[in-house]
């Protein structure tokens, strides 16, 4: 970030901050963050079909992308779904939270934690390149409990009486056959209400998707990873993402006002190729904080060039600067597991279409190509200061040299003055 009239002290922590975070800010909500990634889909209403990962051929015919109005929606029962479903109904619905709580994570360590939690949370950690995938349950020795007691009953009914129909047995952290006593509303009918198993992804570049957890599980989870976040984000700083999911088997899937539409059966890969994407997009958004506040603090400076004809800052500063945007410009532009498709869609290409269409739905390339432009616009103001300064310089040293003949001139008349008087004697 750009900072502006600060002491040397205070600037060369914010600078210090930019360069080890690779550019980073936050949010107020959700656990100390900041919401706000600017993406047009945050406040209009806009559709992106997801394809299914079997079939590899894009989301509407000849391959072109669905981004279109609800009122495209071609199927009455899927658009008065979508309709129906707004800020009500969130409260009800599952979440799908990213959260950006550090330049990175120590992937070694975090791998070691959630096996250690195999028994107590549910955790079958898997690594996938730069994401680690997990279940991860705080209710999962609940579960395992009243399963446990279930199949005794179960067992000492079907000893009672040879008659009776054997208990469907499920397994404790089944997403299908335990119903959610808070979904009530009318509004959704057409979701699969039952309970599901909440599954973690976990980034390298200091980035955590989480499905299916409450808020207060998410405050808690962060705090348990806190110790593998390395190159840590203060908490004014930290970026979240907000999101809702639920399971139909009526339509596509689909993302639609932030509200993510699974089929019932998808695996845990399609979550990922949602998240991968989702991930950078909150990345981003950090990103896009920074820019801002590069905006504010150096906004005021044309305006002071105008109406006074100086620069009111120090070479040494406006270098400090461009060092700074350079620093943002590198992190936006040539970190590969931010901008570009995962390694994981060279491997599973079935999963390409999904990443694709969730980073069309997060306007992930326009808003990158919208943060350059800006960072070209600062670059440009602090070209032109290191030019005016430097063109001061050289009339500076225009000066001094004029200033130096002069004195020469000057000693060389007081010699020739005092040459004079002494042949007169």
């Amino acid at each position: 970030m750009f900072i502006k009239s600060l002491p040397d002290s205070e600037g060369r922590l914010k600078r210090k901050a930019i360069a080890s975070l690779g550019s980073h800010h936050t949010l107020n909500g959700s656990p100390g963050g900041k919401i706000g990634p600017q993406r047009t889909t945050k406040n209009i209403q806009k559709l992106k079909l997801l394809p299914a990962p079997d079939d590899g051929e894009g989301d509407e015919e000849s391959g072109r992308d669905v981004y279109s109005q609800v009122t495209r929606i071609k199927d009455s029962t899927a658009r008065r779904d979508a309709e129906r479903l707004g800020k009500a109904e969130r409260a009800h619905l599952p979440r799908t939270t990213a959260y950006c709580t550090a330049g990175k994570y120590n992937m070694e360590g975090l791998m070691k934690f959630l096996k250690s939690k195999a028994t107590t949370r549910g955790s079958n950690p898997k690594q996938f390149d730069e994401c680690i995938y997990t279940p991860f349950s705080y209710l999962y020795q609940k579960r395992v409990r009243e399963q446990t007691e279930q199949d005794l009953i179960d067992f000492q009914e079907l000893q009672l009486t040879e008659s009776a129909p054997a208990a469907a047995v499920v397994g404790p952290d089944s997403p299908t056959l335990e119903r959610n006593p808070d979904v009530n509303s009318d509004a959704l009918s057409f979701v699969d209400t039952h309970l599901i198993t909440p599954e973690i992804f976990l980034f390298e570049y200091g980035v955590v998707v989480i499905w299916g957890m409450t808020l207060q599980e998410e405050k808690r989870f962060l705090k348990d990873i806190a110790k593998f976040e390395m190159e840590k984000l203060g908490e004014e700083d930290v970026q979240v993402e907000n999101f809702n999911f639920y399971v139909t088997s009526s339509y596509q899937p689909r993302i639609y006002n932030d509200f993510i539409t699974l089929s019932a059966g998808s695996s845990y890969m399609v979550k990922l190729s949602i998240s991968h994407a989702i991930a950078q997009s909150v990345k981003i958004s950090l990103y896009e904080d920074l820019v801002d506040n590069t905006i504010e603090d150096t906004k005021s400076i044309p305006q002071d060039v105008a109406l006074t004809g100086k620069v009111r800052m120090s070479r040494r500063k406006i270098m400090m600067h461009i060092g700074d945007l350079f620093i943002l410009r590198i992190n936006i532009n040539l970190q590969g597991s931010v901008m570009d498709s995962p390694e994981l869609m060279w491997a599973e290409p079935q999963l390409e279409p999904i990443y694709q269409a969730a980073r069309s739905y997060l306007e992930i390339n326009q808003r990158v190509s919208l943060l350059n432009q800006r960072l070209d616009v600062i670059s440009d103001l602090l070209q032109m200061l290191k030019e005016q300064l430097s063109h001061s310089q050289g009339e500076r040293l225009e000066w001094v040299v004029i200033v130096l003949i002069a004195v020469e001139i000057l000693v060389a008349l007081v010699n020739v003055a005092v040459d004079l008087f002494a042949s007169v004697d």
